[in-house]
């Protein structure tokens, strides 16, 4: 699919404020409503536009503990580490990399208690390091400067 600057400009609208009425869209960038829509629909069944999402405040939930974890694991299949990180509600990112160990996780949790178990759960899948967040710095949804 060919993305062109109107694309452009509606996918960053909608990075920005995904609930936006395509009438408000369409009058931010000089077209009606429905080709708006129509648009949007294209890029939906593109694939272009996977989901859409809603970012809460974790800290307000409770979430007080955000741990960035290097998995080095201990065998070349990784099928059942894969399957236990797709299953932990805590786990917020899980990336395959190049570079210093296997994965690099992001997890998220309430209490300290929490944290431990997880990391005794993961300890049958390989070694890790851990970083724990003091503070965060910035939030980025990386959409809207990959569009500007």
């Amino acid at each position: 699919m060919e993305i062109d600057q109107i694309d452009v400009q509606i996918l960053r609208l909608l990075t920005e404020h995904s609930r936006i009425q395509w009438r408000d869209l369409g009058e931010k960038i000089h077209m009606t409503g429905q080709a708006v829509g129509n648009r949007i629909k294209k890029l939906e069944d593109n694939g272009v536009i996977k989901v859409y999402s809603l970012v809460i405040d974790e800290m307000k939930l409770g979430f007080s503990f955000t741990a960035f974890i290097i998995v080095h694991m201990k065998t070349a299949n990784h099928d059942a580490f894969i399957r236990f990180m797709k299953d932990r509600k805590e786990v917020v990112e899980a990336h395959r990399v190049s570079g210093e160990g296997c994965f690099h996780l992001k997890v998220k949790v309430k209490f300290q208690d929490q944290l431990n178990l997880f990391l005794d759960q993961l300890l049958d899948h390989g070694n890790y390091s851990l970083n724990l967040s003091i503070q965060e710095i910035k939030q980025h949804h990386p959409v809207t400067a990959t569009l500007q």
